[in-house]
């Protein structure tokens, strides 16, 4: 039987209707006016509403893919940057409105399940996803189960500490790797950059509007050779390279899945991890690897949140 898919992003809510082997029957798509938890699951649960209407099949179970930090069986979303939510449940709020039981669980894990089953890891068995959009998200898969941890938050590698110290992260601790590499974080960086009339190419690239800056902006600035748009696009892109690179020698895995928008659409930053992996992952850990792009595009998450119920 069919189940329901949910993909919570920080400005949108997307619904699907997927079928067992992770086809979508119908989708629905629709933006967040308000982020208070309460408008969230009216906007998720109008977004489930027209997509099963349009499906007009019966399911039996809905998923929910949110970027934040989870609490593992009790649905309960103990930090989302993206929604400024602190300690929601989630989980038991959809489930009163929908009428379904409802799973919650990170977005990266719901897009890596998606990409096991349905996308880019097809066939094996240990997966480590990394995905680099508006965040630093990963997750791991050994044995083809979700390595969820203790307390639901295994596998936070844009949580993992780079600079003791440093710049704040969405979540509201400093230093992490998300905080440098982060899409949000990246153009927070140029704007610095820009404001303070550090960087030409920059100025060049936007007409001076920082409201035009975004990731690929910054690299292109980067690879014309912008001194300080270099820097912080080496640097973000060494952290990257190393951080996963690392993952690659504590786990083995046998496939490695980068996503994400800022890697899908920088790919001087792609280079950077992938030569990253190569030359820092330990030489016994990376024998058997091979490293893929995502294949789901933006429908991973939901492909994956409506498998896993």
């Amino acid at each position: 039987m069919p189940t329901l898919g949910i993909d919570l992003g920080g400005t949108n809510a997307r619904a699907a209707v997927v079928d067992e082997q992770g086809r979508i029957l119908s989708s629905a798509k629709l933006p967040l006016a308000e982020r208070s938890p309460a408008a969230v699951v009216e906007v998720i649960a109008l977004a489930a509403a027209e997509a099963l209407s349009e499906a007009r099949v019966e399911v039996r179970g809905c998923g929910v893919g949110a970027a934040g930090q989870i609490h593992r069986d009790s649905g309960v979303l103990a930090v989302a940057p993206n929604l400024g939510w602190r300690n929601v449940p989630l989980g038991a709020m959809l489930t009163e409105r929908l009428g379904h039981p409802v799973r919650v669980v990170n977005d990266l894990a719901a897009a890596a399940w998606g990409e096991l089953n349905a996308g880019a890891g097809r066939g094996a068995q240990d997966v480590y996803v990394a995905f680099v959009g508006s965040g630093v998200g990963s997750c791991i898969i050994a044995n083809s189960q979700l390595v969820r941890g203790a307390g639901g938050v295994a596998g936070e590698l844009g949580h993992t500490k780079v600079i003791p110290g440093g710049r704040l992260c969405g979540c509201g601790e400093r230093g992490c790797l998300e905080a440098y590499a982060g899409g949000h974080n990246l153009i927070a960086q140029a704007r610095e950059l820009l404001s303070a009339g550090r960087s030409p190419e920059l100025a060049r690239l936007t007409g001076g509007d920082p409201a035009t800056l975004n990731p690929v902006t910054l690299e292109l600035a980067a690879e014309a050779g912008d001194p300080a748009a270099r820097e912080i696009h080496e640097r973000a892109g060494q952290m990257l390279g190393m951080g996963i690179a690392n993952m690659i020698t504590v786990l083995n895995p046998a496939r490695l899945i980068l996503g994400g928008g800022v890697l899908m659409n920088c790919p001087g930053l792609r280079r950077y991890v992938e030569e990253g992996v190569r030359a820092l992952s330990s030489t016994v850990s990376r024998e058997h690897l091979s490293i893929n792009m995502a294949e789901l595009g933006d429908d991973s998450g939901l492909i994956g949140a409506a498998l896993l119920v």
